[in-house]
């Protein structure tokens, strides 16, 4: 009778394991892959350039694009020539851009005076930092890429418009988190990004005139901030919704 009792037990705790182990293993497979590297969200070599301190040349235009697993259209590179600067009377200490994380919404503000309300997209696959950060670099448009091809969040976007890279002293530039302008998707006030904020294409042009460095060159593809002309504040606050 004991060994018996024993063997009952042994069955028991293994139909236990079993039925834990394939529970883990179900969830995983529902579970948002989160991606916990350190690679860069945009193309490492135009990150290398603009942090040695140089402009960006014109792109070429590519016409393939991919986001996990589904090929888009990216934007024609002449719908990204014209870039204005929008002048106003606040000085660059007075602007700053507020990111909820929660509401998935952009504020733009002069001083006290809200400017802009945008919905966005922020990190689904990656988290989006939190902390207090400054525009270092605007792109007019930029190649980014990353993911994995063998779980399906592998991507491939060229043109991606009106980029505004932001970091500080523990998210450094490298990392390439940035907001800017989406075509891949059209689902914003949820999670959908790998770490960056993304914004309908007329909302990211909006911001990128306005927010500083100026663009003081109009034909030139890149802005950097610098003392003279810093970049704007970006306030980065709350949890992004588990969707």
């Amino acid at each position: 009778m004991k060994r018996r009792s024993i063997g009952l037990s042994f069955v028991y705790a293994t139909s236990i394991f079993l039925f834990a182990l394939t529970a883990i293993l179900l969830l995983s497979l529902f579970t948002p892959k989160v991606k916990l590297s350190r690679e860069p969200l945009a193309d490492p070599a135009s990150l290398s350039q603009l942090i040695a301190g140089k402009t960006l040349p014109k792109p070429g235009q590519d016409d393939h694009a991919e986001f996990h697993g589904l090929t888009v259209t990216p934007p024609q590179l002449a719908e990204l020539e014209r870039v204005n600067r929008v002048l106003g009377t606040t000085s660059p200490t007075d602007k700053r851009i507020e990111v909820n994380l929660a509401a998935q919404r952009v504020y733009a503000f002069d001083g006290n005076r809200m400017v802009y309300s945008f919905l966005v997209s922020t990190g689904k696959w990656a988290p989006t930092p939190t902390g207090e950060f400054r525009i270092w670099a605007k792109v007019r448009s930029q190649l980014m890429s990353g993911g994995n091809i063998h779980d399906e969040t592998y991507y491939y976007l060229p043109n991606v418009p009106y980029v505004m890279f932001f970091a500080n002293d523990e998210v450094a530039k490298s990392r390439g988190f940035s907001l800017h302008g989406t075509y891949w998707h059209h689902n914003f006030g949820h999670p959908m990004s790998h770490g960056c904020i993304n914004m309908r294409i007329s909302d990211a042009q909006l911001l990128y005139n306005w927010a500083d460095p100026p663009v003081t060159n109009p034909q030139a593809w890149s802005t950097l901030a610098d003392i003279n002309h810093p970049g704007t504040r970006v306030i980065i606050y709350g949890e992004t919704p588990e969707e």
